[in-house]
């Protein structure tokens, strides 16, 4: 059943998105007054330092900035302008083509400078390509530090929206572990105790200042307390099967990445249903690749899962961590739900 899944993540109907993913973020954001302010002076800046090459003296120097910057002005403001306007357009886009249509949208701007100069009739021959090409680098500058300027955002949001996940789920985990393990006091005082021992540990990983990033082994540990806390919750209802490598396990993954995963899997999985659901768990390490997947059941054959917040929020901070080396894709097939994890051995 597992190779047929693995085998779906290219051709099979891929998992119910989220609102969230449904659409690529917008790359590069113009609708700001401090991102128009430095790409004014970015633009003229480089017409003033371009105008010194052929200028004889300070006032030839003078004369050739303002017959350049009388055309980038305009230009500058336009591109600006147009891709302000296009805000919602461009963020149904793909990443690379917004890109692309930077960069275009800059050669057009090149020629819309040009055209100022010859409207004003400064010279009867016009660097028409130049002028374009321009543009086009310039865009392509502006664009890769708005990109910049966007990543260097993310980790305070992907920090804002983790804390708000474990906020929002903590307190239901919390009560139910509770209630199970005071259910266990008087039957079995050693397995409430332990019940005890792994919930603490999760809350010192959950509330205490996390780094870049942690080892896989690191992360299994702690995905293997939250399955034993469970466990005693959901009895024979959780069938868990742990299949690891480990030759992976010293792969660097993102702080609290897995055990939202196997959270998701018994919360969809196994809750919902009377009948329970099996969770497997396995990772494999695959030359320079480690491969984490997450598998379980799913009740009545269904593979909603909720607003994906938690799937979102890893991929997030898999994509800071890792960027194009890191992967997640999650898929639902023949009554199976898989979601499966790609990053650097």
């Amino acid at each position: 059943m597992e190779s047929q899944i693995l085998s779906a993540f290219q051709d099979g109907p891929p998992a119910a998105p989220s609102a969230t993913s449904a659409s690529p973020a917008l790359v590069f954001d113009a609708c700001h007054l401090g991102v128009i302010l430095r790409a004014v002076l970015f633009v003229e800046t480089v017409m003033a330092v371009g105008a010194m090459f052929g200028a004889a003296t300070p006032f030839d120097w003078l004369v050739r900035v303002s017959i350049l910057s009388g055309a980038a002005l305009p230009a500058t403001l336009g591109w600006l302008l147009v891709a302000c306007s296009l805000k919602k357009f461009l963020s149904r886009m793909s990443r690379p083509k917004q890109k692309v249509f930077g960069v275009l949208l800059g050669g057009l701007a090149g020629l819309g400078g040009c055209a100022v100069l010859a409207v004003a009739g400064i010279s009867p021959s016009l660097p028409w390509i130049a002028s374009s090409l321009t543009g086009m680098v310039l865009a392509a500058a502006l664009v890769s530090a708005l990109v910049l300027r966007a990543r260097a955002r993310m980790p305070a949001d992907t920090a804002a929206r983790l804390s708000e996940l474990q906020a929002r789920i903590r307190p239901h985990f919390l009560f139910n572990t509770l209630n199970s393990a005071i259910a266990l006091v008087r039957e079995d005082p050693a397995r409430a105790e332990a019940v005890l021992e792994d919930l603490s540990e999760l809350f010192r990983h959950a509330l205490m200042e996390q780094g870049e990033s942690v080892t896989l082994a690191e992360e299994v540990a702690l995905a293997r307390r939250y399955l034993d806390i469970e466990q005693v919750r959901f009895g024979d209802r959780l069938q868990v099967e742990w299949q690891l490598d480990p030759a992976a396990g010293s792969a660097r993954v993102p702080a609290l990445m897995l055990q939202p995963l196997v959270e998701n899997a018994v919360k969809h999985g196994v809750e919902p249903s009377a009948e329970g659901a099996q969770v497997k768990v396995s990772t494999q390490k695959r030359g320079s690749v480690v491969v984490i997947k997450v598998t379980n059941t799913a009740p009545g054959g269904q593979g909603k899962r909720g607003n994906g917040v938690a799937q979102d929020n890893v991929r997030d901070r898999l994509q800071l961590l890792h960027d194009v080396q890191g992967q997640f894709q999650a898929v639902f097939k023949d009554g199976l739900y898989q979601v499966r994890v790609e990053v650097p051995a």
